[in-house]
Formats: C-alpha cells, structure tokens, sequence
C-alpha cells in the first residue's frame, strides 16, 4: 500500500471492485483496442484495397486479437513521455505487439475513434451495474414497506406534527424516488449511441479518400462498428467528438439517484433521532470516541455526504458542454477524466450504502405509538367534534370549546412540561357531553387515523413496484459490502 501519496478515498472507502474496473486502465485499453479491431475488421470486410490487394487481410486481424489484452503498458508509458499522445503511445504498443498489422492499426480514424466511443461504452456499463443496485435498493425497501405498511406513525409537515400515517406508506415515498430514477437511467440507456468512426471534424474525410470516394460503402462503416461493440446504432452527425450533452445527461442520471438517496437518508438520521427507526448498528461499533452510548446514524450520513458530492459534480458535465469550441476543444478532457469517474464511483458507494441501511432498518413500534399517542388528542379533536354533534350540540360551539382546551393543553405541554392532557380536559368540561370512556373509544384505534395509506402501500408495491422486479428478478439478491 502506497501512504506516500495521495489515494482517492472513493477507491479506499466507498466504490465497489466491479465499478472500480469499469473506470479501469484495463477496462480502457482493452476497450480501445477492441474498437481497433472492429475497424479493422469493417474495413477489411467493407473490401479495403491498395493496388488492387487487400489492404487488411485475416491474419492480421488474428494478429490483433491474440493481444487483444495483454497490454504491454510499459512500452505505452515510455513512448508516451516522448510523443505526449497517449493515443499514439497506444498504437506504438499494439504495433510492437503485432507487427503484420501495425500499419493498419487505427487506419482512418482520429483519436476520439478510441477515446469517445470507450467513453460511451463505460458510461453504460457504469449505469447497467448502477441500475442492477438501484433495483435491489428498491426491491429491499419494498419489502420494508410491506412489513410495515400497518404500522401507525405520526407523520409530519415542516417537521410539525400532522395526520397519522404509516411505516410502510412513509417507505413508499422513499421507494418512488427511486423509481423515477430508474425510469431516467432506463431512457438514458436506451438512447445512448456510440460516435462511431467520424474522422477529425465529423465529416468521414479520410474514409471518403481510403475507399476512392464510394459514399455508399462508407455509410456501412458507423452500423458495422456499432453492431461489433454492443450498440444499435452511432450518433447520426458530430463533430470529432460525441456531443457533451450526453455527459450532462448521465451526470443528471446519478444525481437524481443521489438525491433520491440523500432524502431517505434525511428522513432515516430524523427517525433515528426520534428514537423510532434506527439503521443498522453492528455488534462492536463505536458511535463516539468520548460519548460511549452514542449509536449514530453513520451510514445514512455517509449517504448524505457523497450525494451533495454527486450533485454538485453534476455542473461539470453541464458547463464543459456548453463551452465546447466548434467542432472540438480538448478543455473537456481532464474535466471528464475527474467529474465522469467520480461520479459513478460516488453514486456506487452511495447505493451499496442504500442497499445496507434498507437491509438492516430496525424499527421500534412502542416508541412510535408513544410518540402518536403524545400527539393523537389533537389528532382527534374533529372526531371528538362529530361524536359531540351526533349527540345533539351544535358544531360551531363544539368547535369553539375544543379550540380553547386544546390551546390549554398545549401550554400545557410546551410551558409546562406535562403531558398532553387534552382528553382529560374534554372529560371534565361540562358544556361536552362526552365521557373518559367516551374519549378512549374515540383514541384506542390508532388504525383509523391513517386514512388509506395501508391500502395505498399494498396497492402501489402490487401496481407500480412488483411488475418492475419480476421483470428484473434475476438481477435482484444482491447485498452490498461496507468497507468502512
């Protein structure tokens, strides 16, 4: 282990090995060379000539593929510092490797051939491995919500005291977040193409001079490539890159997932405060170095902090696409190499941390209804009004006399420190023809305060959720490793 130099915490602390690999140096030389060989192979199938012979023959596509990844990195590097290109480094090395075709390597192409399409290819392997772990962060928390969907809670506006919902509804908030980020990452997937081989300024200059001017050849070039590499198609006009915008939108991809996670994670660190839902806390974990009972929300606060970094980082794909020159500018380049990569890696730390924290909530049912129970009297005070109503009094009056006994009750509790006695109150008021027994029928149902948010919970993981993971099932079972 190197501790003489700085090491991204987002491959020490947060990102998982297989998303690590994507934004690999292995991952992207094999990639540029896998690109080398599907045009060579295009052309040499598209019937590329020189004085009458073929210019690419099999044997040196066979050439191509026996190194196709063992990468002689060393003989890259050193040529590197002599050229300054890492491109044509890159090409020298391949060559060394294969001498019959060293000649043919990137024939036609300019270097975001390589570059921009590699890009493209780890973009969407990035997002498949996210949408894989934004699945099963869903198909955990519906399974919280279903567990839990009965369970009366105080719900809040403003972090103020509102009508009772449920456990399980509340998760249903949380679960159609991220179902809206799985419906962004789909689209976004489903329209990404590759550049394809345009040549320097997206005109196919050179490939119109290889093949002697035959147009109608040289539009089979940009489908074969595609069709080789994984893709459906190429991006029907460019310039020598791949438009930026599409950088803007998987960037906006990750920080809805982050967003989307950095709200659970809120609502997670408030309950947690409350003493009503806790996330996971293992046997032997220190809360705090001084306070030795401390049991904080550390893996929800994780979530939070790597998730304002994803939002925020999101601006850099934004700005490099609007300040692109023309048909191209290399001021996106180290931008790309930072903001890209780290974003995948921070929103891949952020989903298995979402995928631990969905695992292991641990909900505490006697400490919600003491804290709705605290609040209920308030709650109830249109029913209490109705039951008065039924028994002969008048609306307007009723309302007046709980209005005044619940202000009572809260000085009571706020300046005082009692407990919320308004139902004693109602109890004791002569002008309210209710008694205390009255008054607990009224309270004892904690069920009829949540109006349909059972129903609704059951109703949306069986209409919205349950579709989307049995078409996905074979992806789902996935449990994330925490390495701090």
């Amino acid at each position: 282990m190197n501790t003489d130099r700085y090491i991204s915490p987002l491959s020490e602390r947060y990102a998982s090995k297989e998303m690590q690999y994507i934004f690999s140096q292995d991952k992207k030389f094999t990639t540029w060379r896998k690109l080398w060989i599907a045009l060579a192979e295009t052309e040499m199938e598209l019937g590329l000539s020189a004085d009458g012979r073929p210019r690419i023959t099999q044997e040196m596509i066979d050439e191509l593929k026996s190194h196709a990844k063992d990468i002689n990195y060393d003989v890259a590097k050193a040529r590197e510092k002599e050229v300054r290109h890492d491109v044509m480094s890159h090409v020298y090395a391949y060559g060394q490797q294969c001498p019959k075709a060293a000649g043919i390597i990137h024939l036609g192409a300019t270097s975001c051939y390589v570059g921009d399409n590699t890009d493209v290819i780890i973009m969407r392997d990035g997002l498949m491995l996210l949408r894989q772990k934004l699945l099963n962060v869903i198909a955990k928390l519906s399974a919280f919500a279903k567990q839990h969907k009965d369970q009366p809670t105080l719900a809040f506006t403003h972090f103020q005291a509102a009508q009772p919902t449920t456990v399980g509804k509340r998760a249903t908030l949380w679960i159609n977040e991220f179902m809206i980020d799985l419906e962004d990452l789909d689209y976004v997937v489903s329209t990404m193409k590759l550049l394809g081989s345009k040549g320097t300024t997206g005109t196919q200059a050179s490939f119109l001079e290889l093949f002697d001017g035959d147009e109608e050849t040289i539009e089979k070039i940009d489908p074969m490539i595609a069709e080789k590499m994984g893709f459906t198609a190429c991006v029907p006009v460019s310039g020598q890159t791949y438009s930026r915008k599409l950088d803007t939108r998987v960037a906006n991809v990750l920080a809805g997932i982050a967003a989307s996670a950095h709200k659970m994670s809120n609502d997670i660190r408030l309950l947690q405060h409350l003493k009503e839902v806790e996330e996971p806390f293992e046997k032997n974990q220190i809360g705090s170095s001084a306070m030795a009972y401390k049991r904080n929300p550390m893996r929800s606060e994780r979530i939070a902090s790597l998730s304002r970094y994803i939002m925020i980082d999101a601006l850099n794909p934004a700005i490099t696409s609007a300040v692109q020159w023309f048909e191209r500018t290399l001021d996106d380049s180290a931008n790309k190499r930072l903001s890209i990569a780290e974003a995948f890696l921070a929103t891949d730390g952020v989903l298995d941390l979402c995928m631990n924290v969905c695992d292991g909530l641990v909900v505490y049912p006697k400490v919600i209804e003491k804290h709705l129970r605290s609040e209920l009297p308030f709650m109830a005070t249109e029913n209490i009004i109705m039951d008065a109503v039924k028994l002969g009094e008048d609306r307007q009056k009723m309302h007046e006399e709980i209005r005044q006994m619940s202000m009572e009750a809260g000085r009571n509790v706020k300046e005082k420190g009692l407990e919320n006695n308004l139902l004693e109150l109602v109890a004791d008021n002569p002008n309210v023809p209710l008694s205390a027994e009255d008054l607990v029928h009224v309270t004892e149902d904690l069920l009829q305060f949540v109006g349909r948010a059972p129903q609704q919970t059951q109703k949306y993981l069986d209409e919205v959720v349950k579709p989307v993971l049995e078409e996905n099932k074979d992806l789902l079972g996935v449990t994330a490793e925490i390495n701090v």
